[in-house]
């Protein structure tokens, strides 16, 4: 049986304003905080999960708290994260109430032969929001959000890049992904290359944007630290760690993040990839009812809980 990826597991990115990102991704965004924690390598800096409603793999847009200057865009990055809403009538609804929330977006219009709405964080963090009429969100009681409207999850996600070859080559004969199709980028030098992997659709595809004429990124706030993929347990994950080890690529081995367990590895135009487990979850600390609620640490933490805590600026 051939090893895959179940989709897009989470994705990781950069707020220089943590107070501000919670308000924007609670409030504008109605996603749920369901973890509040800190960076495990990092512990000055928070590390703040949003999702749905019940803390759904595939729905986590998490962010690390850097003092750290703005993204410069470029190449060598993930420069988009499609969020999947249910229908065009959602997406006319997303498109006022940003709007009305003082977020500028794009026109509503046809990209890569779907509907889909542009728009940015005050960070410059870029987002697609695209339909995805195959599933339904898992609402959130407390979102300011009506609960048909809320986000379903991640996904497509896009990367930046100026070469295809080797990044093509990890993805479809280390990852197994599948290659579909390609389309037209809004640049007139890129082109967009589409992969997919387990069951397919928006929430299991990358979207890799070649544009040999575009310099490297230079990581910051609005920017994104890296992309994370699902399998769903130890016993998979090992195997990829051991199809990742025969391929020569370099990696983190095995990682116990306590939420889910980590494999680490760059694709060769730098990009951070993880493989996580969609085990055991957000609710291993915390009931599901008070998720977020207060500073979650992993066991190996808690004894420098007053340290840490000491450490970290409020979040009002």
């Amino acid at each position: 049986m051939t090893l895959e990826l179940g989709g897009i597991h989470h994705l990781t990115a950069v707020t220089a304003e943590a107070n501000k990102n919670l308000a924007f991704y609670t409030q504008t965004l109605g996603m749920r905080l369901i973890k509040k924690t800190v960076n495990q390598d990092d512990t000055t800096a928070y590390h703040l999960f949003y999702g749905d409603g019940v803390a759904s793999p595939g729905a986590d847009l998490t962010f690390f708290d850097f003092d750290t200057v703005r993204e410069q865009r470029g190449n060598h990055t993930v420069s988009r994260t499609g969020l999947r809403v249910d229908s065009r009538d959602s997406l006319n609804w997303w498109k006022d109430h940003l709007q009305s929330s003082n977020v500028g977006t794009s026109a509503i219009k046809e990209r890569n032969g779907q509907l889909s709405l542009d728009f940015e964080d005050f960070e410059g963090q870029r987002f697609r929001m695209v339909i995805d009429e195959a599933n339904k969100a898992m609402p959130w009681a407390k979102s300011p959000v009506p609960a048909e409207r809320q986000i379903i999850g991640l996904g497509p996600i896009s990367l930046a890049v100026p070469r295809l070859d080797r990044t093509e080559a990890v993805l479809t004969q280390v990852m197994n992904m599948r290659k579909t199709r390609s389309y037209a980028a809004t640049s007139h030098t890129a082109e967009t290359h589409v992969f997919e992997m387990g069951p397919g659709g928006p929430g299991a595809e990358l979207h890799v944007v070649v544009d040999p004429g575009m310099g490297p990124a230079r990581p910051g706030a609005g920017g994104v630290h890296h992309v994370a993929f699902r399998t769903p347990d130890q016993d998979s994950l090992r195997q990829w760690i051991d199809r990742v080890t025969r391929a020569g690529i370099r990696s983190s081995g095995e990682v116990e993040r306590y939420y889910f367990t980590s494999l680490y590895f760059r694709e060769p135009n730098g990009i951070l990839f993880e493989i996580a487990t969609d085990v055991p979850g957000f609710t291993a600390d915390e009931p599901l009812e008070t998720l977020g609620e207060s500073l979650a640490l992993p066991p190996f933490l808690e004894g420098r809980r007053a340290s840490i805590e000491a450490g970290l600026k409020p979040l009002v």
